[in-house]
């Protein structure tokens, strides 16, 4: 990228604060592909002026996997060094692109002292084109059929289905919805720790029946708003050898693409 990034201990050395705290998370950090989404994010921060700082090397794991996966003392232990770190900081707010960071920072970081202002990214983009500072044109989109996938922790989980359906229409995309969308919205089979494992024996898998479904309205693009759920419906794609007639896009990257980043 042609900007740089400032740590947080970059602005402390400052004496300075930014608008906002960015998590990247363990996806948007180590993994290839989510990286594109972090980028993504991160240019159109930049274009529109959003002062925004990371942790570095200071980030670590929220400890969503391991709570999920049912060890409560690791997930403590990942927690209170997390909240240490960004209270020594000052945090006030803070943005994710994951919604295993967002629900867990949000909803069970408080109990053990983390209290902080926590958005998920589509929320914090809807915000500030509400606020007129961010502008989308859709020209590149225009007619092309779009379908969104809602992930579980920030649909069911935490009631936001509004926000990144707000940005999809802002492309001027055809978007069309799955059958179970929303209240009813079908996971992509990474919630609860099984991103990190093999499936248990089946008829099929969760994220072969939730791509099926998305396919089936033959869309352009399955829109995501969660690293997770990017890798298993890419994966279903891959599965029905349909990669090369369907991309698998977060919503920040059809932004950042809309607006020529």
């Amino acid at each position: 990228m042609d900007f740089t990034i400032k740590t947080m201990a970059e602005y402390a050395a400052e004496g300075k604060a930014p608008e906002v705290l960015f998590w990247v998370g363990c996806a948007g950090s180590f993994d290839d592909r989510a990286k594109k989404i972090t980028k993504a994010f991160c240019k159109i921060l930049n274009k529109i002026g959003v002062e925004f700082g990371v942790l570095g090397q200071e980030e670590s794991c929220t400890g969503d996997p391991a709570k999920r996966a049912g060890n409560e003392f690791v997930f403590q232990m990942m927690a209170l060094t997390n909240i240490e770190v960004l209270n020594a900081y000052e945090v006030k707010k803070i943005v994710t692109a994951c919604p295993h960071c967002f629900n867990t920072l949000k909803n069970e970081y408080p109990s053990l002292g983390g209290h902080f202002e926590v958005v998920h990214h589509t929320q914090f983009l809807k915000k500030l084109m509400e606020e007129g500072r961010l502008k989308i044109e859709g020209g590149a989109f225009k007619g092309k059929k779009i379908t969104f996938h809602d992930p579980c922790y920030l649909g069911r989980a935490n009631n936001e289905y509004e926000a990144p359906r707000m940005l999809l229409e802002k492309l001027d995309a055809e978007l069309v919805e799955m059958k179970r969308c929303k209240t009813n919205g079908l996971c992509c089979g990474a919630g609860g720790a099984q991103m990190f494992k093999e499936p248990e024996k089946g008829n099929k898998d969760i994220n072969i029946e939730r791509t099926e479904e998305a396919l089936s309205f033959e869309p352009k693009v399955i829109a995501t708003g969660c690293p997770f759920c990017n890798t298993m419906m890419t994966d279903g794609v891959k599965h029905f050898n349909k990669n090369e007639e369907v991309a698998v896009k977060d919503i920040v990257e059809l932004l950042a693409e809309a607006e020529d980043l």
